[in-house]
């Protein structure tokens, strides 16, 4: 392969192929200064095809709530009196309720998780 023939990476066999040619220069020993250049193209061409198709989105508050509820067997009537009345906890788990930062906090010392994931 030479430079002349790199470009975008427009399809997941290209990204799989040039991810493989990639990961053995990243392992190569004693690369020449063309094998360094091939391989810092390669590797901003993947990160720049991974950031187009694999970008990960953030979740909502809540839906990271459902989930840690659920990873742990926590039911929503296990959190009134932490995050609030049992009509207070429906309404944060459902997303019809920001978490305030109180309730953050409270559900971060409860579940031993930073606060930070229900901001």
């Amino acid at each position: 392969m030479n430079n002349n023939q790199l470009s975008a990476i427009e399809t997941e066999e290209e990204y799989d192929r040039l991810l493989a040619v990639a990961q053995r220069l990243t392992f190569a020993k004693n690369r020449t200064p063309e094998e360094r250049a091939l391989h810092k193209l390669l590797v901003t061409l993947i990160e720049v095809y991974e950031a187009q198709n694999y970008a990960i989105d953030k979740s909502d508050p809540h839906e990271i709530l459902q989930h840690i509820m659920e990873a742990s067997g926590t039911r929503q009537a296990d959190l009134v009196g932490i995050v609030g009345s049992s009509g207070v906890v429906s309404e944060v788990v459902n997303g019809k309720r920001a978490i305030s930062k109180a309730q953050a906090k409270a559900l971060g010392d409860y579940f031993k998780v930073s606060p930070s994931l229900f901001i």
